[in-house]
């Protein structure tokens, strides 16, 4: 070993409870620090990882393993780094994918680092606040899709959730606006999947490759097969690598993929620790962690680190306990909708159920405002009609309500895209719309100047092709 990573204790494994790892050592003097990593090996010589999270009596590290403990046997030596954990530089790692370590898994060789930076850091510095951010300047983000440009507003250093339960596309979404604001903004990308299935993180590196995204994007993952303390700590790290790009001054669109996966990692480890948990069956550090994580995503160095957290809603519940945790540091909420899905309604995102901070005159301008505006009054009116609509049928509303009922129609499947990142699965063009053509194309619906217009024309285009008098345009 190097001097700076040499051993100066050792201690031998007491006990252990699948990822939790007792480590004794003999005097209260050479116990470790809390966060310290220790190494140790397995009886067929696999390196085995370990963090220290806790003290016990008598002289006790009690540890989370980074990496698997099969072939891990009682009283083996486990010796001291005198360090936390490290990545390397950032900008090193760009184009790779790596693990909870900083360490390369797409056998493209080792990243040659001569410098060392620790994945969790003192908080000196405070998180900026809503309040704080309303009174300054906004960089509003153009994702080229029209339900989140013309409704929740993506805005530079804010921090925006994706929810949902299983199988309504929150992976995909979040592709897409990868996909739309890393080739579009000239950003770079830092992508964790937190208890991500292997499956979908193949996947996710041969899209990054094929849209030519992965040179100025770095992956990390802590995948579904791993141990809780990987998917736990992985998240950390993901931070670390998108602080270590920031503090370059570049800005940051920092994903995870997902959350709920990480918090729920949490709780398998405080469940092994031995900790009560709380009421609702969550950590009783469930608060501490997610606010801990949060904290750290905030604008330094003249540079952002703008996130998008997809979160997964178990049983679409939600009031879950984590998830109104996790919504509660966000400034926008994207609630994806079962319903939508099943009719086919891409992004599934619903309009009613989600919300965004940053949707007001000041930040997006009055004309948009005022249109945004209008669309979800139409909206909620459609909602009301279509439950009238489904008892006596459409043709016996009222002139004024079938008026009104139409043009929701449209809107909302004007509202509907095809995704890049979906091409191979629903064979349509994916398509980016700039918010201009979308303000434009809303205003013209909601005006009632394509009335004339069938309502299925609308449904999974790019901007609006008819003219004035409802003719198709070239």
């Amino acid at each position: 070993m190097t001097t700076d990573t040499q051993t100066l204790h050792k201690g031998k494994v007491e006990a252990v409870r699948g990822p939790v790892v007792d480590v004794l050592f003999d005097t209260e003097e050479d116990l470790p620090a809390i966060y310290e990593i220790l190494q140790t090996s397995t009886h067929d010589g696999q390196e085995v990882v370990l963090e220290v999270v806790e003290h016990q009596p008598v002289n006790i590290a009690r540890c989370i393993s980074l990496t698997p403990t099969y072939g891990l046997k009682r009283h083996m030596l486990v010796e001291r780094t005198q360090r936390p954990l490290v990545i390397p530089r950032a900008k090193l790692a760009l184009g790779r994918v790596v693990n909870v370590l900083g360490e390369p898994i797409d056998k493209k060789g080792p990243i040659l680092a001569k410098e060392l930076f620790p994945v969790r850091k003192a908080g000196e510095e405070q998180s900026v606040s809503l309040e704080e951010k309303m009174k300054g300047e906004f960089e509003v983000i153009e994702t080229g899709m029209k339900m989140i440009d013309l409704l929740f507003p993506l805005v530079k250093n804010s921090k925006t959730g994706i929810l949902g339960g299983a199988a309504l596309g929150k992976s995909l979404l979040t592709l897409e606006i990868i996909h739309n604001i890393v080739r579009k903004q000239e950003w770079l990308c830092v992508f964790t999947g937190a208890g991500e299935r292997v499956r979908e993180g193949n996947e996710l590196y041969f899209e990054f490759v094929r849209s030519g995204i992965l040179p100025k994007s770095i992956l990390i993952y802590g995948q579904m097969d791993e141990s809780p303390g990987a998917r736990f700590e992985v998240v950390a790290t993901g931070v670390a690598f998108a602080e270590s790009l920031q503090a370059e001054g570049h800005s940051i669109i920092f994903l995870i993929d997902n959350v709920f996966r990480f918090a729920q990692a949490g709780s398998e480890l405080s469940a092994l620790l031995g900790r009560i948990p709380s009421e609702t069956g969550y950590q009783p550090t469930l608060t501490s962690e997610i606010g801990e994580f949060h904290e750290r995503i905030r604008s330094r160095h003249g540079a952002s680190i703008t996130s998008i957290e997809a979160v997964y809603v178990p049983a679409d519940d939600l009031t879950d306990p984590a998830v109104v945790c996790i919504f509660s540091h966000l400034d926008s909420i994207f609630v994806l909708s079962r319903a939508r899905v099943q009719k086919g309604m891409y992004p599934a995102i619903d309009p009613l159920m989600s919300s965004s901070a940053f949707l007001t005159p000041r930040v997006v301008g009055k004309r948009h405002f005022d249109i945004a505006q209008e669309s979800i009054r139409l909206f909620q009116k459609y909602e009301e009609l279509q439950r009238m609509a489904a008892i006596i049928g459409v043709e016996e509303l009222s002139k004024n309500d079938r008026i009104i009922f139409h043009r929701a129609r449209k809107l909302d499947n004007f509202l509907t895209q095809p995704f890049f990142t979906a091409e191979v699965y629903t064979n349509r063009k994916g398509q980016y719309v700039p918010l201009d053509q979308t303000l434009d194309g809303c205003e013209r619906i909601i005006s009632g100047r394509v009335d004339s217009i069938p309502d299925e024309d609308f449904y999974m285009k790019g901007a609006l092709t008819f003219g004035p008098g409802g003719e198709k345009k070239e």
